[in-house]
């Protein structure tokens, strides 16, 4: 199921929505949707690609750079 502006609802909690996320790789050029975050604050569920490594679950924090 996805609210009206196409973003699906979270599976794990099903309250929030799974907002993409995108990054810039090490050679300066774009990755879009890299990650995708629940909006609940409660939830914290996750899914991203790391390396090109899916993973899900790890807990999210504020990075230091």
């Amino acid at each position: 199921m996805a609210d009206d502006r196409g973003f699906p609802r979270c599976l794990k909690c099903d309250v929030g929505l799974l907002l993409p996320l995108s990054d810039y790789g090490r050679g300066g050029a774009s990755i879009r949707y890299k990650a995708w975050v629940c909006s609940s604050p409660d939830c914290g569920f996750n899914i991203r690609i790391d390396n090109g490594e899916i993973t899900f679950g790890r807990a999210i924090g504020q990075s230091a750079k």
